[in-house]
């Protein structure tokens, strides 16, 4: 046992610890955890807690089923909604076969292969997380129902903006478990709101959005609120999006700095990220309901980039400082699941730079306006089934997934897009399979 572990085990005891979640993501993004008492914890660290891999979607088949967690000494996180006495830990975790190896539908360890990839070609990747989400009503019985919270608007205060006591909840919250969020403010529609947080390594990236969806959840409802990360919730408001902020250094320059559009290493990557884009766009907009969302309310639909034009799939922020110059990913949304969408972007990014791909023109303009010149220019695949076709097809994602979690998840995401086409009311269909569970 060594010292990071005796010391975790010192700390459950002095702080009245009494219970430990394990948590995990299936391949969808979905947080999983299983609950342990704190005598378990030595030995979930060393040798993991089993668990039934079959019954988790896109992992295992049922003849054989045996995964287990392996708690990240570096992810403990006291919950701060839980009770003060016996109070609830949480690890992210590593899941391994039964003999140690590392199973490889698992999201973490597909996205830190990434990294170490991107790490062995010199460079050091960056990611924060811009991420929107809807406060919803709830009945009398307590069930969520499609009705905002609020009728507020852009940068609004109260009393338009309704959201301001839980979004400052959820901030110190968040602060309490080592998140730091940025800012945070009333977005477009009603009841959308949208808290940023401080950029990090791309799995701790990958970690903190999945934390931060749970503490949205947890604190809204204990606000009496359902909080939805729903992309398109109404036709006619604008969609939720996760805006995914990368920047990229090597030997301590930011190489987004001073972005040169020919022959840097920032506009090949940029450049890798747009020709890979529509291949990737199933992971990164996972819904029948993602599609909803391209082409309004400032969402990208075509493939193009631009310095600070937020209706392009990739917009360079102007910034104050040379620490925060990145490129900024406009097309995702919350539904995704943060580590293989990571790990497709910088997989993606990492491609251009080794085959030195040329950054075409910056498109500055605004592509709906009536007078656009648009015509030629490569789109969004624009729905679920154009997406997964991409996909399905692609070298490129079949390179840099494992072919098991590519299968189970074209074959997932088929099942749901027939089921939606096939359905007589479209919006209803989509309720029912996303609006409680996204």
């Amino acid at each position: 046992m060594n010292e990071t572990v005796r010391e975790i085990l010192a700390f459950v005891e002095e702080n009245d610890i009494k219970f430990i979640r394990l948590a995990f993501c299936d391949s969808f993004g979905m947080q999983k955890n299983i609950s342990i008492m704190p005598d378990e914890l030595e030995r979930a660290f060393q040798h993991g807690i089993s668990f039934d891999a079959s019954a988790i979607r896109g992992f295992m088949g049922v003849e054989r089923s045996d995964l287990f967690l392996q708690p990240d000494p570096g992810t403990l996180s006291i919950l701060p909604w839980r009770p003060m006495q016996g109070r609830v830990a949480r690890f992210f975790c590593n899941i391994r076969y039964p003999d140690g190896r590392p199973f490889e539908g698992d999201g973490r360890y597909i996205l830190k292969n990434a990294v170490q990839r991107c790490a062995d070609m010199g460079y050091t990747c960056r990611i924060g997380a811009e991420c929107e989400f809807y406060l919803f009503q709830l009945n009398e019985d307590g069930e969520p129902i499609l009705v905002p919270h609020d009728k507020g608007g852009y940068f609004d205060i109260s009393p338009l903006d309704k959201g301001e006591n839980v979004r400052r909840e959820i901030c110190l919250t968040l602060e309490e478990m080592g998140l730091r969020p940025e800012s945070s403010h009333h977005e477009q529609g009603p009841g959308q709101n949208e808290i940023d947080f401080h950029y990090s390594d791309a799995c701790t990236a990958a970690d903190d959005l999945i934390t931060f969806k749970s503490v949205v959840k947890a604190i809204s409802l204990r606000n009496g609120l359902f909080a939805s990360f729903l992309p398109k919730p109404f036709a006619d408001q604008s969609g939720s999006g996760l805006h995914i902020n990368i920047s990229l250094s090597r030997d301590g320059e930011n190489l987004f700095q001073d972005l040169k559009e020919e022959g840097s290493v920032a506009a090949s990557f940029i450049a890798g990220v747009l020709d890979r884009a529509a291949e990737i766009t199933a992971f990164l907009n996972p819904l029948t309901n993602s599609y909803a969302r391209f082409g309004a309310f400032e969402a990208p639909r075509f493939i193009a980039w631009s310095r600070m034009n937020r209706a392009q799939l990739v917009r360079i922020p102007a910034t104050s400082s040379s620490e925060h110059s990145r490129m900024e990913v406009r097309s995702p949304d919350p539904a995704c699941n943060p580590y293989l969408a990571y790990t497709l972007l910088l997989e993606a990014g990492m491609e251009g730079i080794a085959q030195g791909k040329r950054l075409g023109p910056a498109m500055d303009f605004d592509p709906y306006a009536p007078d656009a010149r648009v015509e030629g220019l490569p789109k969004l695949p624009a729905t679920l089934e154009e997406a997964l076709a991409l996909a399905g097809g692609s070298e490129f994602v079949r390179r840099v997934l494992p072919q098991t979690v590519v299968d189970k998840y074209l074959e997932f995401k088929s099942a749901q897009a027939h089921r939606v086409a096939q359905a007589e009311d479209r919006a209803a269909m989509e309720r029912e399979l996303y609006f409680l569970s996204i």
